[in-house]
C-alpha cells in the first residue's frame, strides 16, 4: 500500500505502481487526506484493516509519519517502507524534524492560503508550495513538463497536520527500510538518515530530489520488493503477488 505525502497525490506513485504492476503485485495507492496525523493516520489504518492479505506500508514525505501513526496495531502490516519520509518518533511532529536540521530551499517556498470554504471543524487555512519554486525544491530530477504539472496539480496541507504529534512508532515493533533521496531540497538528507539510523531501518541511498518515487521507480520498486522478501520470510521473487 502506497501513501502519498503532501504536495501530491497518488498520482506520484505511477512509475512505481506501474513496475510493481509488470512484476504482479496487487498494489493499493489510496489518497491521504492531509488534513491531521490523527485523522489521516485513522483513514489509512481503516483501509488496511479491510486487507485480508500481509501489507508492506510505503510512505512518501509526511506519508512517513501517516504510516509510522497508523500501523502500529496493525497486525498484518509486515514491513514498512519509507522514502524520503518522515519517520517520527512517540511525541514528534513533523516540524520538529524539519527544525533540528539546517533549513532546505523548501522552508521559504511554502505560503499558507485560506480555504475557499470553511467547514466544521476543519483546518482555517492550507499551505502549497509556489508554483515558481516547486520545480526547484521538489522535482528538480524530474523532465520539465512533469513538473509544470506538479506545480500546478498540488494537493495542499493543512499546517495542523504538521504539528499534530505522532503517537508510538510503528518502526518500533517492525521491520523498516528506508530510501535516502540525497539530493532532497525538501526534506533535508541528513535528517532522513538520522530518522532511519534511529529506526535501525535498512538504508538504501538514492541520488534524486524529494520525487525520487519518480524520477526512480525501479529503486523504490526494489527496495519494496526486498522489504517484502524479509517480512513475509519468503524472499523469493514473488512476495507481493499475495501481500499488498
Amino acid at each position: 500500500m502506497l501513501v502519498h505525502g503532501a504536495f501530491t497525490d497518488a498520482s506520484s506513485w505511477a512509475g512505481v505502481i506501474s513496475l510493481l504492476h509488470a512484476a504482479g503485485s496487487t498494489v493499493r495507492a489510496p489518497a491521504n487526506p492531509l488534513r491531521s496525523l490523527t485523522q489521516d493516520a485513522a483513514y489509512i489504518r481503516s483501509v488496511v484493516a479491510d486487507i485480508g492479505v500481509p501489507v508492506v506500508l510505503v510512505g512518501h514525505g509526511y506519508g512517513g509519519a501517516v504510516i509510522t501513526h497508523a500501523a502500529t496495531d496493525a497486525d498484518n502490516v509486515v514491513a514498512l517502507c519509507y522514502v524520503a519520509a518522515f519517520g517520527l518518533d512517540a511525541g514528534e511532529c513533523v516540524l520538529d524534524i524539519t527544525s533540528r536540521f539546517p533549513p532546505m530551499p523548501a522552508t521559504d517556498a511554502t505560503f499558507a492560503a485560506d480555504l475557499p470554504a470553511q467547514l466544521p471543524g476543519g483546518p482555517d487555512s492550507e499551505l502549497y508550495i509556489s508554483e515558481e519554486r516547486f520545480p526547484e525544491v521538489y522535482a528538480a530530477d524530474l523532465p520539465p513538463h512533469l513538473k509544470k504539472v506538479m506545480s500546478v496539480a498540488q494537493r495542499p496541507i493543512a499546517h495542523s497536520a504538521l504539528t499534530s504529534r505522532s503517537g508510538a512508532p510503528a518502526w518500533a515493533v517492525k521491520p523498516s527500510w528506508y530510501a535516502i533521496a540525497t539530493a532532497d531540497r525538501m526534506l533535508n538528507p541528513t535528517a532522513q538518515r538520522f530518522m532511519a539510523q534511529r529506526m535501525a531501518a535498512t538504508e538504501h541511498l538514492l541520488d534524486g530530489s524529494h520525487a525520487v518515487m519518480l524520477s526512480h521507480p525501479d529503486a523504490v520498486v526494489a527496495m519494496i520488493r526486498e522489504a517484502a522478501g524479509q517480512g513475509t520470510g519468503r524472499g523469493d521473487g514473488n512476495e507481493l503477488r499475495q501481500p499488498l
